[in-house]
């Protein structure tokens, strides 16, 4: 091997063969030995520059500001070249860049939960009181994510979202009392703070949606929270007293509904037997009458049948009681008679004639009088 070195050595320090003469013969122009190998032939350099090519491409995919990198979903890439925001904006997936000459960061544009902790404020009255957290749920819209990334940076929600509670909190504590801020106001806190930032926000960075914000109770110092509590218990034992009371109201008015019920219960069971009996009598009193018209149409038959007879009778006896009848029923009645008086002096009644006939014709208008 260092025999080759050298004999290559050797033959590249000696001077070159002279240039053959046109008048030499073909066979003595060509030179004598081999000829070296062209450069790309070499296997070795070869190798070194393939070895370096497969280094760079592993050295480019793995670190940060390599050429591919993926946007994961949810969110948008935005670039920065020699620190310019680009307006090229990509969507989910993998995409290319330039390494080192290119930064990338994805953008969250669904909807994200941004924390405020440790929130102090000053109420209106001195007391100093803390948050210890305020939830904000907002969403930046994609069609206004180089905007927004171009006026506030990539941490725009420090701006609008963490700095604007702090200011809002402390605004709406100044302006009014730890009563309000603790019990009185504070359901009123979420809505207020959203408003306030949604306004901001939709003035000066439109793209940023404030969904809701959730509000903790503050911290207030432990003598006032006593305080609180002490109250709080003192109403809950009068709303127990109320309820109590409502109670109470409402049992009476259960009892009286109930022996309103039962007298309506038993006027109508009253009513109905009332009514029952009455349909009796009724009954009763048209059955008597049905009686009484049958007795009285009875009896009148009785009684015109009675005069019918009387009356005829009457009329038989006018025709049979003639003068000659009669002195036939005189003499059989004194033929009957047991006693007879003799002497000179009878008395008129029984022997005159013509006395007797006159009586006899005056009973029979009598009793046609009468009837």
């Amino acid at each position: 091997m260092s025999d080759v070195t050298a004999d290559s050595a050797q033959s590249r320090r000696s001077p070159p063969p002279p240039s053959p003469s046109p008048s030499m013969p073909r066979f003595q122009q060509q030179p004598s030995g081999r000829q070296p190998p062209p450069p790309g032939a070499d296997p070795f350099a070869f190798g070194i520059v393939a070895f370096i090519g497969i280094c760079f491409v592993l050295i480019s995919l793995s670190v940060p500001s390599s050429v591919l990198h993926q946007v994961p979903e949810g969110h948008v890439g935005v670039y920065w070249r020699g620190g310019a925001l680009l307006k090229t904006i990509t969507p989910p997936g993998f995409h290319l860049k330039l390494p080192w000459i290119t930064q990338y960061e994805p953008i969250q544009v669904t909807l994200q939960t941004d924390q405020v902790r440790d929130i102090p404020c000053g109420t209106k009255g001195g007391v100093m009181i803390s948050f210890d957290k305020i939830e904000v749920v907002n969403r930046l819209r994609k069609e206004f994510v180089h905007e927004t990334l171009l006026n506030y940076g990539v941490h725009y929600d420090k701006t609008w979202i963490y700095d604007k509670i702090h200011h809002e909190i402390n605004q709406f504590c100044s302006a009014h009392s730890l009563q309000q801020v603790y019990i009185d106001m504070f359901d009123q806190i979420d809505e207020t703070m959203k408003e306030a930032i949604q306004r901001d926000c939709t003035r000066y960075a439109p793209g940023i949606e404030i969904i809701s914000v959730r509000v903790t109770k503050p911290n207030i110092p432990g003598s006032i929270r006593r305080n609180f509590e002490l109250m709080e218990e003192e109403r809950t034992k009068a709303l127990i007293a109320i309820e109590k009371q409502k109670v109470a109201e409402k049992e009476a008015e259960t009892q009286k509904k109930i022996a309103l019920s039962e007298a309506e219960k038993n006027a109508q069971v009253s009513k109905i037997l009332m009514e029952q009996k009455l349909m009796e009598k009724d009954s009763s009193k048209r059955q008597e009458q049905i009686d009484n018209e049958m007795y009285l149409a009875r009896e009148k038959a009785l009684a015109d049948a009675n005069y019918y007879r009387i009356l005829k009778e009457a009329e038989a006896n006018k025709l049979k009681l003639t003068p000659e009848y009669l002195e036939l029923r005189f003499m059989e009645s004194i033929a009957n008679n047991s006693k007879i008086f003799f002497g000179e002096k009878i008395p008129n009644m029984i022997m005159d004639q013509r006395l007797l006939k006159n009586y006899l014709n005056d009973v029979p208008r009598k009793d046609y009088s009468e009837l």
